[in-house]
């Protein structure tokens, strides 16, 4: 009876140290995934600031785009008015040119 106290005892003792030994690699374990969970926050707020920042620019882009369109229909008109002031000069280049040859004539 002695030896089954004894084996008994040993088993238990070997029971505690499996499960410690368990218990370690559990913790071990949980805080490897709790690092793991944590990573993933990070590269999942990176990536929602990333995704923000890639719809700024797209917003800016667009905002420029429109800037730039209006910019290119004012050149268009100054363009145009500058050509129509141009003609004009040189109409009035040219009647004044013939009034005064008019007037040397006379």
């Amino acid at each position: 009876m002695n030896d089954r106290v004894s084996n008994s005892s040993a088993m238990t003792e070997s029971s505690a140290v499996e499960i410690e030994i368990a218990t370690r690699r559990l913790m071990a374990a949980l805080d490897a995934l709790e690092s793991a969970v944590e990573r993933r926050r990070d590269a999942d707020r990176d990536e929602n600031e990333l995704a923000a920042r890639i719809q700024a620019l797209g917003a800016d882009r667009s905002r420029l785009a429109d800037e730039l369109d209006g910019a290119l229909v004012k050149a268009r008109k100054l363009e145009r008015t500058n050509r129509e002031i141009s003609d004009r000069l040189d109409s009035a280049i040219v009647t004044i040119r013939s009034v005064l040859d008019t007037g040397e004539d006379g």
